[in-house]
């Protein structure tokens, strides 16, 4: 009985620390998405940034506030920035390390209303080019975790 128990036991620990595993979180900051010092080539992803790729991550930022509610998806930087999109049409001046965060799919369609002050974002991180449905190029992607 005492042997069953302890297998009993060890089975448990072992599921624990299985959920542990996918539920651990990396913090990634936004001074580290580049290489430093910056060289002749300009900015170049960091290692640290390539090793979180595909990986479930923490990241707190401002949400970018955007003169037309944003649906599905909004940018996140490290500093509050406001984009004049009537005014200045496509050229936006976004910061280097601004990631575009996307909703779950079940709230895709949702207009998303400008949050003040600092978030603090959770889910997986895509590194690489990757072009938005309206012709914007981002380097980093973060598609948040579903709602609970």
């Amino acid at each position: 009985m005492l042997k069953f128990i302890h297998i009993c036991l060890l089975a448990l620990l072992a599921s624990v620390s299985a959920a542990q595993a996918q539920s651990a979180v990396i913090d990634v900051k936004f001074r580290d998405f580049f290489a430093s010092p910056i060289g002749p080539r300009g900015l170049q992803i960091s290692q640290a940034l390539r090793a979180a790729d595909g990986e479930r991550v923490r990241l707190t930022g401002y949400m970018v506030m955007q003169e037309d509610a944003p649906r599905g998806r909004f940018f996140l930087t490290p500093l509050p920035i406001r984009m004049s999109e009537h005014a200045d049409g496509e050229a936006d001046d976004l910061p280097p390390a601004t990631v575009a965060v996307e909703m779950p799919a079940s709230d895709s369609a949702l207009p998303l209303p400008h949050t003040a002050g600092l978030l603090q974002l959770t889910g997986v991180l895509r590194v690489g080019r990757h072009e938005l449905p309206d012709g914007r190029v981002v380097w980093v992607r973060l598609l948040l975790d579903p709602p609970i």
